[in-house]
């Protein structure tokens, strides 16, 4: 037994940490679109807000047994110059999380995944006024496109448009100002500082209204509700794992990858449809935030060579 582990421990030294960062990049999208799956189901049969908050339970319980392990403990996981900022962060992501399971109990999987990934796009908008950069022509025009190809997923003019479909877009814009703001006190603040915020932050500002909204689950969902609860964990330790290899540039790509796993369970466990211009429109808009994403590290790199690393929490 001793020599399987000696062997196994070498295996994994052997390989590298690129690869190994690559890894649990795939590893994170992969459960990160699985975790939508049971957001949709358990959203539709019981309230968003209750599921949210029993989910960001689990992720405050998983932040703060890490926070007890890190030398500096629990005191230092909540040390911050930024405390109002932090704590704002927590409850916007909260409150966006909630709203993003209210649309996918209303809408399909895969056409709120395709318009929720124009967060980016939103990000190099609001940077602007918020960070004070400078966004160069090329960008601009990458995110008019990107903007363009959300328009022609949500396709206002066509006979399934939905009002609902504005909800992803409404989170999209949320999310990207929670990561402006994760941007804004990641100058003075760990990263590990702003993850501790948004788990125990959001977890308590939600259980002010959880309680309100509390039915009981039925005892064949509770598979469902601990399913939820352990992709948040485990997704959120193979984030922090990829991070600890690769730079934000090398990770945010392969996130684009989660729409191709939701299209696959949307079309085989809820029976979606993927229509022509939902697939133009998410080439289009995965095309536009690459390339707005490409140009922001090619101009952080000219600025500061070390620049790129960074960690944005999504539970």
């Amino acid at each position: 037994m001793a020599e399987a582990t000696a062997e196994t421990t070498t295996i994994t030294s052997n390989i590298s940490p690129k690869l190994q960062g690559y890894t649990f990049t795939l590893a994170a999208v992969f459960i990160f679109a699985v975790q939508d799956s049971f957001s949709k189901y358990l959203g539709e049969r019981y309230s968003p807000i209750l599921i949210t908050m029993i989910r960001f339970w689990a992720f405050a319980a998983f932040v703060m047994l890490l926070a007890m392990r890190k030398p500096q403990g629990v005191r230092g996981a909540f040390a911050t110059k930024h405390p109002l900022m932090q704590v704002m962060r927590g409850v916007l992501l909260v409150a966006e999380i909630a709203l993003f399971v209210f649309g996918l109990a209303h809408t399909g999987l895969a056409i709120t995944q395709a318009i929720f990934q124009s967060t980016p796009l939103i990000v190099t908008i609001l940077s602007i006024p918020f960070l004070g950069e400078h966004v160069g022509w090329r960008r601009w025009v990458a995110v008019i496109a990107g903007l363009f190809g959300v328009l022609l997923i949500i396709n206002p003019t066509g006979g399934t448009f939905s009002l609902y479909l504005l909800l992803p877009l409404a989170c999209a814009t949320m999310f990207a100002l929670y990561s402006v703001a994760t941007k804004a006190v990641s100058r003075d603040d760990a990263s590990f500082t702003s993850l501790t915020y948004t788990a125990v932050g959001g977890a308590l500002a939600i259980s002010l209204l959880g309680p309100f909204y509390w039915t009981p689950i039925a005892v064949s969902d509770w598979p469902m509700v601990a399913a939820l609860c352990v992709c948040g964990t485990v997704s959120h330790y193979c984030l922090i794992r990829a991070y600890d290899s690769l730079q934000a540039s090398e990770v945010q790509p392969l996130a684009y990858l989660q729409l191709v796993v939701g299209a696959v369970i949307a079309v085989m466990f809820f029976g979606e449809t993927l229509s022509w211009n939902m697939l133009i429109g998410s080439v289009i808009v995965v095309g536009a935030g690459l390339f707005t994403m490409w140009r922001e590290h090619r101009a952080q790199s000219k600025n500061n060579p070390a620049s790129g690393a960074g960690l944005v929490e999504r539970p």
